[in-house]
């Protein structure tokens, strides 16, 4: 990162500090990486939602995680994810997950066991195929957002068929 973007990071993490919206934001400032000053400058601070959206992330690291137990919302959109770590299960009380335009082929694994969670964006990435099985037993989720994914036809299908309180978001057509 250039000196420009690691003030921006030392920045927002002090506004995230002093603000009472227990957000931090630290979307578009080209990170390949979660510094370890982030996990510093945020020690005893207690965040509901982080923005990480719009960088250059490859992975999720686990300390993370750990660092941010208590989150309830995460933006990852926009990076260059194709996974997601096992240990984003100490997400014990996320609610909402993006995860729209990235580079997953499949959906992670960890997402169908995120009891707490209600919205998953995964829209405009490379999904194929999706456990219709363990996506009904998540006993929160209210909405899924597959549009703009190479999703099989039979996968459509089922979709389709979600109970109706459930909303389900697709792309239906040959240009998806």
């Amino acid at each position: 990162m250039a000196g420009r973007e690691v003030a921006r990071v030392v920045n927002r993490c002090n506004e995230a500090k002093e603000n009472e919206n227990k957000i931090l934001d630290l979307s578009q400032c080209e990170m390949t990486q979660i510094p370890d000053a982030v996990y510093f400058l945020m020690n005893h601070t207690e965040i509901e939602s982080c923005i990480l959206a719009q960088n250059l992330l490859k992975r999720i690291p686990a300390k993370f995680i750990t660092n941010f137990p208590c989150l309830k919302e995460l933006y990852i959109n926009s990076n260059h994810l194709g996974t997601l770590p096992d240990e984003m299960l100490q997400f014990e009380v996320l609610e909402t997950l993006d995860i729209s335009q990235n580079e997953f082929t499949t959906l992670p694994s960890v997402v169908y066991k995120m009891g707490s969670l209600k919205t998953l964006n995964a829209e405009k990435n490379l999904i194929t195929e999706v456990d219709i099985k363990e996506l009904k037993n998540l006993p929160n989720i209210l909405e899924l957002n597959f549009q703009e994914n190479p999703l099989l036809p039979s996968m459509l299908s089922e979709l389709k068929c979600f109970p109706e309180n459930i909303k389900v978001f697709l792309t239906v057509g040959p240009n998806v």
